[in-house]
């Protein structure tokens, strides 16, 4: 005989009094918990809350419990409900009355969608228009792994939190400089600046983005081989739109960027993911699981998320592959100039002599990451079907963003914006890991100094601890922190969190410390399930 189930937990909620209408008697069924379930609680709360919500059975405005009363009668931690609430109030379904309490959102995000196969779909004002039922969207199985694959990580678009990854010090970015560099193209703008550009990019950008490239980090290329693209996420697309069919493999750095590797996986590729060590992409491992591959992703200079450099060796080892085998080699260099203890190293794209490196940049970590402009240097005889290819997506980014962007680059101001960014991260690393001796953090995390880059990895002590359910306990306090495992396909010995410091002040990074620790010291609910491995970032 089979197990009976266990009875599923439920709660219900009535909504708020209205001066001009009484709350129903019978009080709507809003979450049903099942302990059985994979996905954690929190999840299975927020969902609950969102399909009520897109139902119409939570009509806009209605006042919502605490987070103390949903825990309370749900039997979890409040710390699992303040999640669950977070989230929601971050894609907006619900929002905060100051005095006054939590309320469904007036204008909801999801009005014109369905919440569920036949459910009702939700209008704004609580009205319910009947629909009939529909079938789920089929989807390509190009979208179905991609969406299978993506990670869940617990971070938050707007306010920016510690610790949060990959955004640069936006406080001290130059915005008077950059709005006076701005205005003066605006002020005269050209009928060639203001027309359909250039499929490749804006001339004087391409011209500046190839000598950059040649002198910073020793890159052989002209202009004509630059394609200015919609930040490096684009070039990737590019990279595999062209260059790979159905089927074809592609090493990925395990663990290593999942936009890559989504990349990839959107095209139909067999991602095949390789170890990092300390030498970076182990090339006899990659040989070994997929000799012939079409396609290799790596990032050699600051390897991401783990921070190492690849050796010279596994360089020429990887290059010497790539020549036999006819593969290509995509070189993502995203943060390369943070260097703070010695020179940036030479690029793959210029220790190439067979013309197999792809090289990526983008300027959204040196810059700003709402500018939205990367970069692709591509072999002389990719170019035109690079072009191509690129003239079916969006032609080209904005060209008036570009022409300010080559002045800025033209004037000195990059190279000098970099150098003063190089000095203030490097100060920043060493804030935080002093934030890290001062409080009890290091009683959790083992974190180590780094050579480049603007995040560190913080080693959680207690090998036997899941790193997924520490960043879902440091969210819940305020605190991103991304858990290692969400960018590795193979599990890991040991979990770690990954501490991005760039963009915050000495003080700010001391507070999260102080937070993070007093999270991760709280003992963990029995009540709280084992988080799966999706993100919402």
């Amino acid at each position: 005989m089979a197990p009976s189930k266990a009875p599923d937990r439920q709660l219900s909620v009535r909504p708020a009094a209205r001066p001009a209408a009484r709350a129903a008697s019978a009080p709507d069924t809003l979450v049903e918990l099942d302990p059985k379930s994979d996905a954690p609680l929190y999840r299975q709360i927020y969902d609950g809350v969102r399909r009520a919500i897109l139902a119409g059975r939570l009509a806009p405005g209605t006042r919502l419990p605490s987070t103390r009363t949903f825990a309370a009668e749900l039997g979890v931690a409040r710390v699992t409900t303040a999640l669950a609430f977070d989230q929601l109030r971050a894609e907006g379904y619900i929002e905060g009355r100051a005095r006054t309490g939590t309320f469904v959102a007036r204008a909801i995000p999801d009005v014109l969608l369905t919440a569920a196969p036949g459910a009702p779909r939700a209008r704004l004002g609580g009205a319910r228009a009947a629909q009939p039922p529909t079938e789920a969207p089929r989807l390509s199985a190009c979208a179905a792994a991609v969406i299978a694959s993506r990670p869940t990580i617990v971070s938050r678009i707007g306010r920016l939190h510690p610790f949060r990854t990959g955004t640069p010090a936006l406080d001290v970015f130059p915005a008077r400089l950059w709005a006076r560099l701005a205005a003066r193209r605006w002020r005269r703008p050209t009928p060639e600046l203001l027309a359909y550009g250039a499929i490749a990019g804006h001339r004087a950008l391409r011209e500046a983005i190839a000598a950059y490239a040649a002198a910073a980090r020793g890159a052989r290329c002209t202009a004509s081989q630059v394609i200015v693209t919609s930040g490096s996420q684009q070039a990737l697309d590019l990279a595999a739109r062209v260059l790979l069919n159905h089927g074809d493999a592609v090493w990925t750095e395990d663990p290593g960027y999942t936009g890559a590797r989504n990349a990839f996986l959107g095209v139909g590729a067999a991602v095949v993911p390789v170890r990092v060590d300390e030498e970076g992409l182990d090339i006899a491992a990659g040989v070994a699981l997929a000799p012939r591959a079409r396609m290799v992703y790596v990032t050699p200079s600051h390897q991401f998320p783990l921070g190492v450099t690849m050796s010279a060796s596994r360089r020429l080892a990887l290059l010497e592959w790539a020549r036999g085998a006819g593969a290509w080699i995509v070189e993502d260099d995203y943060d390369s100039e943070l260097r703070y203890a010695s020179r940036p190293l030479a690029s793959l794209q210029g220790m190439d002599e067979s013309g197999r490196v792809l090289y990526v940049g983008t300027f959204s970590k040196t810059l700003f990451p709402a500018l939205r402009l990367g970069y692709l240097i591509v072999p002389d005889a990719l170019v035109d079907a690079f072009l191509a290819v690129r003239a079916a997506a969006d032609r080209h980014a904005p060209t008036v963003d570009q022409a300010v962007l080559a002045d800025f680059i033209g004037e000195g101001h990059f190279a000098r914006h970099v150098r003063r960014m190089r000095a203030l991260y490097a100060e920043r690393q060493r804030a935080l890991l002093d934030a890290v001796e001062r409080t009890a953090l290091g009683e959790h995390l083992e974190v180590r100094p780094a050579d480049a880059g603007m995040q560190l990895i913080g080693w959680l002590r207690d090998a036997r601890a899941d790193d997924r359910e520490r960043s879902i306990t440091a969210a819940a306090a305020g605190v991103e922190a991304i858990p290692l495992s969400a960018y590795a396909v193979a599990p890991r010995d040991r979990g770690a969190l990954i501490l991005g410091y760039a963009a915050f002040a000495p003080a700010a990074l001391l507070r999260g410390a102080e937070r993070l620790a007093a999270a991760l010291g709280a003992p963990p609910s029995p009540s709280r399930a084992r988080p799966s491995t999706s993100v919402v970032s």
